[in-house]
């Protein structure tokens, strides 16, 4: 009689271990395990996960490469969208769930399998947006969560898999790390607390550059294409360019205070140099070619597309709607934008573009005109105050 089948979102830290054990030994099932890489891993990591998926146990493994899907389905429109949770975070991990959930789903659909399992706790976001897609796009599936249904702590995971002989480099498990094109977010026992700060090891990239350097990033259409005039064949590319670039400026790091899903407050501490610096670079090119009220729609919108994303809605149709508003506006979003790195800083300090209204003919702000006369302001003025003079004017006297 044949083992009842399961696919496994992986990634090979100390959660997702421990699912392949518990799922094997415990609940008697063969575990076919699925890596999607969002831009994460180099190959030789790749290969490293996989052998030890093997080692724990799994009847199959499976590499998805998902990087260019992740930035065409969800990057891009974070960018043009200049989206930040809260004015801090660039969504790291929300937005890279949701990817890693759709391609578990594709391939449970392909390999015919009908349970699926991931490694999130019953205390976080992740469970969510993993149920999400799977109760959506995998209807009958039935959906397994070890370390949620047992309520484990990291410390129990620990033991229960140095019991079954697992070798990992448990230290390192003391932090829980999400590595990918859009950033690495940590977490670990000082991120549980209002007032815990990340040690310098905690981080995954050292600080190891000084002094300042000035670089150039080019935007076609609102997509980064090029950076220091070196042009990439896809965005994907240009972004892990740059967090090659900047990280080892210490640039990026910070920690996040959020709204849960689920109703509670959390932190989680980050590290995305490229994707702070992108989006506050392409921010700036956007205030010199779009129209006041594109940039005031695309902001309210930009800030519930966020939002919904968050929560784990990327299939809700109104976020194909938002993002063909968003793709409409990139339309004259190009040109370059120089920025200046420094340790634990970055400064935009300009931008080039055919497309800038700052060098309009009609005239220069503070300075002078030539497509107005100061009558033609002045009566502006008058029929601008009209509504209010008439509000402040009326009813006087009444109490």
């Amino acid at each position: 009689m044949s083992k009842p089948e399961v696919i496994l979102g992986f990634s090979g830290g100390l959660d997702t271990s421990f699912c392949v054990k518990h799922l094997t030994l415990d609940r008697g099932m063969d575990v076919h395990s699925v890596l999607v890489d969002t831009g994460g891993f180099p190959a030789e990591e790749r290969k490293r996960i996989e052998d030890h998926a093997y080692s724990l146990g799994v009847k199959k493994h499976t590499t998805v490469l998902a990087e260019k899907t992740y930035y065409e389905k969800i990057l891009k429109n974070l960018i043009y969208g200049n989206v930040l949770k809260n004015q801090t975070y660039p969504l790291c991990v929300s937005a890279e769930r949701l990817i890693q959930a759709l391609e578990i789903v594709r391939v449970a659909k392909e390999q015919n399998v009908k349970a699926v399992a991931h490694g999130s706790t019953g205390a976080g976001n992740d469970q969510v947006r993993f149920d999400l897609i799977f109760n959506i796009l995998l209807p009958e599936a039935e959906i397994l969560t070890p370390i949620r249904d047992l309520r484990l702590s990291r410390e129990e995971e620990i033991e229960y898999l140095k019991k079954h002989g697992v070798q990992m480099d448990f230290k390192k498990a003391a932090y829980s790390i999400n590595k990918g094109l859009w950033g690495t977010s940590v977490g670990g026992r000082e991120t549980l607390t209002s007032d815990g700060v990340l040690p310098e090891d905690a981080w995954p990239t050292p600080l190891t550059k000084t002094g300042t350097e000035v670089i150039t990033l080019g935007f076609t259409r609102g997509e980064f294409t090029r950076l220091n005039g070196q042009e990439f064949p896809h965005p994907t590319a240009a972004i892990q360019a740059l967090t090659a670039l900047a990280a080892p400026y210490g640039i990026g790091r910070d920690v996040h205070v959020g709204d849960t899903i689920i109703g509670i407050k959390g932190r989680v501490g980050f590290e995305a140099s490229a994707p702070l610096i992108l989006l506050k670079a392409h921010h700036l090119l956007e205030k010199h070619t779009l129209t006041k009220w594109q940039q005031n729609l695309k902001e309210q919108l930009a800030q519930f597309y966020g939002n919904t994303l968050h929560e784990g809605q990327i299939l809700d149709p109104v976020m194909r709607d938002i993002e063909a508003f968003f793709a409409h506006t990139q339309e004259r979003v190009s040109g370059t934008v120089k920025v200046e790195l420094a340790p634990h800083r970055f400064t935009c300090l300009g931008i080039e573009s055919e497309f800038d209204m700052m060098r309009s003919k009609l005239g220069q702000y503070g300075e002078m005109n030539s497509g107005w006369s100061g009558q033609d302001v002045r009566g502006f003025s008058k029929i601008l105050a009209n509504p209010l003079k008439i509000y402040h004017t009326t009813g006087q006297g009444v109490k």
